[in-house]
């Protein structure tokens, strides 16, 4: 009985140090990303901080308004129809943005904003601080079109999603790629749940950190993702300038459609949008 108990005890020391052993690897790994993502020395080369009194739109010399319907919904079925009223996008007078979607009857109106023609850059950090939406059928989101994509059309040109997310899940939100041969449904990327709370109820911090070749995905300064050209299964085109584009969309492809039980109005709150560049 005692040789027997000997070697249940060895065996418990054994696992518990093996336990000790993964646990040093783990944190040390860790400790060396962090100490990696620590080393990046960023200079900030854009930003809006969205000062001005309530009900100004957003500055004309950093935001273009996308207008209407688009075709097929944006080409994801969606139902508003973006403008540039300030009760759909202006700003609050305490800081932020606030882009708004809208039931009117059946139909909705909500906003679209984009740096196209104004700012766009080739690799380095983009970020926002942001409140954002809830409700079935709605679809907030802060995200990036290569600069080419009038001579190069979607998805060759490439969209990176910095956040997106599904109203009906509040506390989830989704880094997505897409480009050729890997778009739409195929498009790559994955989720990341909050522990505890939802993302509509507080402000959080969403960012991409991009170089040649990887794109990193963060949620309040948390790596959660990291895509390389090995992961893609089409091209690598992440290799030129990309501008920012913020909207929340109603319905579409990604989300379902809104149901009875969804509240309107629904507002995102954009406190900033930064972008870096490596010294």
């Amino acid at each position: 009985m005692k040789s027997i108990k000997l070697i249940e005890n060895k065996s418990i020391h054994f696992a518990m140090f093996a336990l000790f052993i993964v646990s040093m690897l783990i944190t040390g790994c860790q400790k060396d990303e962090i100490q990696k993502l620590e080393q990046r020395n960023w200079q900030l080369t854009w930003s809006d901080e969205f000062d001005g009194p309530a009900g100004q739109l957003p500055d004309g010399s950093k935001w273009n308004f996308d207008l209407g319907t688009g075709q097929n919904g944006w080409g994801n079925q969606e139902l508003q129809s973006y403008t540039n009223k300030p009760q759909n996008v202006s700003v609050d007078g305490k800081g932020n943005l606030v882009l708004t979607a809208i039931r009117s009857g059946d139909s909705y109106t909500s906003a679209r904003i984009n740096t196209k023609g104004l700012f766009s850059q080739k690799y380095g950090r983009f970020e926002a601080r942001l409140k954002t939406t809830h409700g079935p059928g709605v679809w907030p989101a802060f995200w990036m079109l290569g600069s080419n994509i009038d001579s190069t059309p979607w998805p060759q040109c490439g969209e990176i999603d910095i956040m997106e997310q599904r109203g009906q899940q509040p506390s989830i939100t989704y880094g997505t790629l897409h480009g050729p041969g890997y778009s739409g449904g195929n498009s790559i990327g994955k989720p990341y749940s909050l522990a505890s709370g939802r993302f509509d109820t507080d402000y959080h911090i969403y960012a991409v950190e991009w170089g040649e070749d990887y794109i990193d995905f963060f949620v309040d300064n948390y790596l959660f993702q990291r895509l390389t050209p090995e992961k893609l299964t089409g091209e690598w085109v992440y290799n030129q300038p990309f501008y920012i584009l913020l909207n929340v969309a109603v319905g579409g492809n990604f989300v379902g459609f809104p149901t009875s039980g969804t509240p309107f109005p629904q507002s995102m709150y954009v406190d900033y949008v930064k972008v870096y560049k490596q010294n």
